[in-house]
């Protein structure tokens, strides 16, 4: 599995060589970074370069780094029964551990199990990421009661009136219905 470097220039990689390896020692950041990428789907979704608000605390244990982070970001999209727009505020928590290369944890556990740090570079970029998508509503919706379209004519039940609705004419009768509407209008000439 080849896999590519972190940029240490990229809004969501920091540098824990100011950590040193002793145990306890801690970091604290606190920053607004602008999302590298849109986080979900297109009908709803963080969308790229919109604010992730980030509360992050490094510490460095035994086996690694092991990263203690608030994130919170807006997701926008659409109501899936309207299609009216949304808008939420997602408050996730994430805490992951980075192993040292050449650490126990690097020899006991799979590659995919455990996240690594790159030299002394942390990503935490996958992280919040999974965090943010996993926190999002699989139905995103404009509000619980939300009563959807109508289904014959597509317009939002919130946008028409109480007594709505659409006659229903029974296809066997519609041969019929077409001998009315023409002996109507016979009479009326």
């Amino acid at each position: 599995m080849t896999t590519t470097a972190p940029d240490p220039a990229a809004p969501l990689v920091f540098d824990t060589a100011v950590l040193g390896r002793t145990s306890g020692t801690t970091m604290h950041v606190a920053r607004e970074i602008a999302a590298p990428e849109a986080y979900g789907l297109e009908v709803y979704a963080v969308q790229r370069s919109s604010v992730i608000d980030l509360d992050l605390h490094l510490t460095a244990v035994s086996e690694g780094v092991l990263a203690d982070a608030e994130v919170e970001a807006v997701a926008e999209g659409e109501c899936a029964r309207c299609l009216a727009p949304v808008q939420d505020t997602l408050k996730v928590h994430v805490q992951e551990l980075y192993a040292y290369e050449g650490s126990v944890t690097d020899a006991t556990t799979d590659a995919d199990e455990i996240m690594r740090l790159d030299g002394d570079l942390l990503d935490l970029e996958p992280a919040v990421r999974d965090a943010l998508v996993l926190a999002m509503p699989v139905t995103p919706l404009c509000r619980p009661d939300c009563p959807g379209l109508c289904a014959d004519c597509g317009v939002p039940w919130d946008d028409l009136p109480e007594d709505h609705g659409h006659e229903i004419v029974d296809p066997r009768w519609a041969g019929l219905e077409k001998l009315r509407l023409a002996d109507t209008d016979g009479e009326s000439k």
